[in-house]
Order: structure tokens, then C-alpha cells, then sequence
């Protein structure tokens, strides 16, 4: 598909009115609610992580409800078992009287999956969601079944400093597309949120987009070109946070055990061209680089223990490397 003006205005139109569909529902949290649409628009999975009551789970049905798409929901616990999610082979007995294995799909076949409280469970059976997330398929025995398009795992987690919580694997965190932090409201939005959801009628999400529209706004955002000093700037942005790079500033030689993957940069340039187009652009800029970098890299960097020590985040490091860019 090529790029024209017309396109980029309606992809523009019409992610104003998902936006604002879902706000008319969820209170506050625009940042969030951006930004997890524009991973969903990307194919990509989103971690969003934050304290219990904060309306996570609530956004993610929302946002089923807005596009029209089919929505399975999760709730990861201590004993749940990676069958428990893909699905498993059942004996079923055929009319002629004999038995045959057949394939009984889980929860992680639906177009929206909510994974609730993912870092609940043990890493084995969070490691059964990661060929779900990468390759959209599910092998099972020696079968590989496809999943429904499009697909996305909208995954929730509590703070590590909680009980019972299980950190999640590296290659798992590379899997998300954006971590995104959600904050406790504030004093306007709580009673906003409290008035609506203990008056008489809690208010409705309105279905404004179908599932087709939603893989057409994706493959125009593929169409945005990037140019070539807007490239080498991401790349760098990337490459400076790892400490072995020459151009690595002190504070990541000092805190950084291991830098972003390449799907840390493949994420950044992906969501720069969608941020793009919702401001009505056909190219990215450095401030769509700027825009992004935090919720594509943060889970991707894994901090030492000096840093621990010294309370320096990945957030802070990669303002930091920000500052120098353009």
C-alpha cells in the first residue's frame, strides 16, 4: 500500500476516535492508553505493570470491547501449568467406537489475551507463552497450530517487591514491544473514577473499529520511511546503552550488565513511525525516537548490582544517553 496524504489522515482519525472511545471508559491514563494502542497497531505485546486496583485489567477489556475482537483473559497463579494455556491433546471417542488424540485449544487462542498477574506464575509456565508472543503459533505434541490475526498479549505484572511474584525470564521481557509503568490516579481522577463506578450505571464501551481495520492501520505504518539520520540516531540511542560499545557513556559502562537486543531497536523504529502518523506526519522524526525510547528499552536493559545499590534505574539511563542525542 502506498502512503498518501488521505491515508495518513484517516489513520490519524481513526486512532483519535479508538483514544477516545477507551477514555470515555477509562479514567485518566492517556499516556498508557496510547501507547498500548500503538502496540497493538504494531502486532507487538505490551507488560504494564503496576500496584492491584489500577484498572489494568479493565483497560484491556475495554480495548477488546472498542475494536470488536475476540478476548481470553488468564489469571497466572503459583500452580498453573503451561497446558493450562496453550491447550492439550484429549483421547475422544470416535463413532465407530475407537479413540483418537485430538487438539482441545486453550485461552491463548483468542485475539486479545490478557496474561493477569503473568509474574505469579512459575517460569516454566510463563516460558509457554513465548512462542505465542514471537511466532503467533502454538506447537503442541508435534503439531503447530496458528493463531487467530491478529493476535496480541496484553500481559499485567506486580512490582517485584511483592509476595509470591517470580521475576520474568530475559527472553521473555525481549518480547514485549513496550513496558509500560501505570501510575495510581490522581485526586481529580479518583473521584472521577469512583463516581462513575458506584453511581447507578457504569458507563459503556462503544465499538468504533473492527479487526480489519486495525491490520489495515498496520500495514500503513510499515509504508512511513525513516530517514537515513533518523536511523543512525536510533541505532545509536541503542548502542550507547550497551557497555561494551565505544561510545558507551560512563554511567552505562557503570551500570549496565547487558544492553537492549535488536528487537529493542526494530521496537523503537516501529513505534517512532506510528507516533508519526497520529500527529498526521509521513516521516519520522528525532523527537518520534525520543517519544518512545523509554517503554521499548526500559525492560530490555538489565542493571548490575551497583546500580541497585546507587538506586539508578533504566529509565534514568536512558535519559541520560537522550540528552546527548539530537
Amino acid at each position: 500500500m502506498e502512503i498518501n496524504e488521505k491515508n495518513i489522515q484517516e489513520f490519524s482519525t481513526r486512532f483519535l476516535e479508538i483514544e477516545k472511545a477507551i477514555s470515555e471508559v477509562i479514567i485518566g491514563q492517556k499516556d498508557i492508553i496510547k501507547k498500548v494502542l500503538m502496540a497493538i497497531i504494531a502486532g507487538g505485546n505490551v507488560l504494564l505493570e503496576g500496584l492491584p486496583g489500577l484498572g489494568k485489567t479493565q483497560l484491556v477489556k475495554t480495548i477488546g470491547k472498542v475494536m470488536d475482537l475476540q478476548f481470553s483473559r488468564i489469571q497466572f497463579t503459583p500452580d498453573l501449568m503451561p497446558a493450562d494455556v496453550v491447550g492439550t491433546n484429549i483421547i475422544v471417542k470416535k463413532p465407530d467406537g475407537t479413540n483418537e488424540f485430538q487438539f482441545q485449544p486453550g485461552p491463548v487462542f483468542s485475539n486479545i489475551v490478557l496474561a493477569d498477574e503473568i509474574n505469579r506464575a512459575t517460569p516454566k509456565t510463563q516460558s509457554a507463552m513465548l512462542e505465542a508472543m514471537q511466532e503467533k503459533t502454538v506447537t503442541v505434541g508435534n503439531n503447530t497450530y496458528y493463531l487467530p490475526s491478529p493476535f496480541f498479549v496484553l500481559a499485567t505484572q506486580n512490582p517485584l517487591e511483592m509476595e509470591g511474584t517470580y521475576p520474568l525470564p530475559e527472553a521473555q521481557m525481549d518480547r514485549f514491544m513496550f513496558k509500560l509503568d501505570v501510575k495510581f490516579p490522581t485526586q481529580e481522577e479518583l473521584a472521577e473514577i469512583v463516581r462513575l463506578t458506584t453511581g447507578k450505571e457504569a458507563p459503556e464501551a462503544r465499538q468504533v473499529c473492527d479487526k480489519n481495520t486495525l491490520i489495515e492501520m498496520g500495514v500503513i505504518a510499515k509504508e512511513v520511511p525513516v530517514a537515513t539520520a533518523v536511523y543512525e540516531y536510533a541505532m545509536s540511542v541503542v548502542l550507547k546503552l550497551h557497555p561494551e560499545s565505544e561510545n558507551a557513556p560512563e554511567a552505562t559502562k557503570k551500570y549496565i550488565h547487558y544492553g537492549p537486543s535488536p528487537r529493542g531497536a526494530q521496537a523503537i523504529i516501529t513505534a517512532a513511525k506510528i507516533n508519526a502518523l497520529i500527529d498526521g506526519r509521513y516521516n519520522v522524526s528525532f523527537d518520534d525516537i525520543k517519544e518512545v525510547a523509554l517503554p521499548t528499552l526500559r525492560h530490555r536493559i538489565f542493571l548490575n548490582f551497583e546500580a541497585l545499590s546507587d538506586k539508578v534505574t533504566a529509565d534514568d539511563l536512558i535519559l541520560e544517553v537522550l540528552k546527548d542525542g539530537k
